[in-house]
């Protein structure tokens, strides 16, 4: 709604007047450099720099979180074969998408579907199970079942709470070995408790929890019993609890063309060697490449390049300049 207001295309307006300032500074020094006058006040020009790249590279960083508006969240459901992981994202979906079986490696390849959440669009992706194998085709699943854990932004890892501590502890270790906690969420799903009661199995339970607490204080544990659906709400409750992080305000600029985002790399990484050039004296006319660099990819966005009828218009609206 705020791209339909104009939001995004007043940012590009904002950006594009910043750089015809700077440009404008430049070509004066460069058109003046017989008469030993710098026009391009450097701490001027460094102050605008800076301000114009922190403007570039936060419109970049908002392509991921308007990606996930756009497209939907992506959650991986990632463990061991025969957790539940396929149960889970049928349970979520109140359909049979994924096939079940007790025969470990059922799925092979990556299952995708869209859901909304409390009015968050949210992308399941429900993986191959992790575990070593020699079998060719379920080894290139386990890899992208690997890949999905990275591309993601949220993690339910799902764990049999009646299979062996070590399987367990080896799961959750290759699954946070390939996370980012800085950046991603870990929702760990303890399933099958309805067999605790009538095996006896509890200690499992316990183990979880202190690995789960050992590895990152801020994950957490749901047990569940996903072919009852037992513990569904409460899955969905922390995915949507994760998801509040990951979503930007109100009313902020997010970028969702990536090759919007492509271009707006391009130009933070052409005005980077502006500024590393003023930092260290580079000649006018090589920042003013530069920055000539920088605006031609800007323009890739707005479609209107910079021109010299501009940049003299700007000089003469701004600066006394006699015949």
């Amino acid at each position: 709604m705020n791209q339909l207001r104009g939001g995004y295309s007043r940012e590009l307006t904002d950006l594009r007047s910043e750089l015809l300032e700077m440009t404008s500074l430049l070509e004066l020094e460069l058109d003046f450099s017989e008469e030993d006058v710098e026009f391009a006040d450097r701490s001027r020009l460094s102050a605008l720099l800076d301000r114009t790249l922190t403007h570039v590279r936060k419109l970049a960083d908002s392509f991921h979180a308007g990606n996930a508006v756009k497209n939907g969240i992506p959650v991986a459901i990632v463990g061991p074969p025969n957790a539940g992981k396929s149960t889970l994202l049928n349970a979520l979906l109140g359909d049979d998408r994924a096939i079940i079986s007790d025969i470990p490696g059922t799925t092979r390849d990556t299952i995708e579907e869209t859901l909304q959440l409390d009015g968050v669009l949210f992308r399941f992706i429900d993986t191959a199970g992790i575990r070593e194998s020699d079998e060719t085709i379920e080894r290139m699943g386990i890899e992208r079942s690997i890949s999905s854990i990275e591309a993601a932004d949220i993690v339910i890892c799902v764990l049999d709470i009646t299979a062996d501590e070590q399987v367990v502890f080896d799961a959750l270790k290759t699954v946070c070995s390939h996370l980012d906690f800085d950046r991603q969420q870990l929702i760990v799903v303890a399933n099958k408790a309805d067999l605790m009661a009538k095996n006896g199995i509890n200690k499992n339970v316990t183990a979880i929890n202190n690995i789960v607490s050992s590895i990152d204080s801020q994950s957490i544990t749901i047990q569940s019993s996903l072919i009852r659906q037992n513990g569904l709400e409460s899955i969905q409750n922390a995915v949507i609890k994760a998801s509040s992080t990951l979503l930007p305000a109100e009313n902020s600029t997010l970028v969702t063309n990536h090759r919007h985002y492509e271009a707006l790399l391009d130009t933070a990484s052409s005005l980077s060697r502006v500024r590393s050039g003023l930092a260290s004296g580079s000649p006018t006319d090589l920042l003013a490449e530069d920055l000539r660099s920088a605006i031609t990819s800007l323009s890739r966005i707005t479609g209107h390049t910079i021109t010299p009828d501009e940049v003299l218009g700007n000089i003469f609206r701004n600066f006394c300049i006699g015949k």
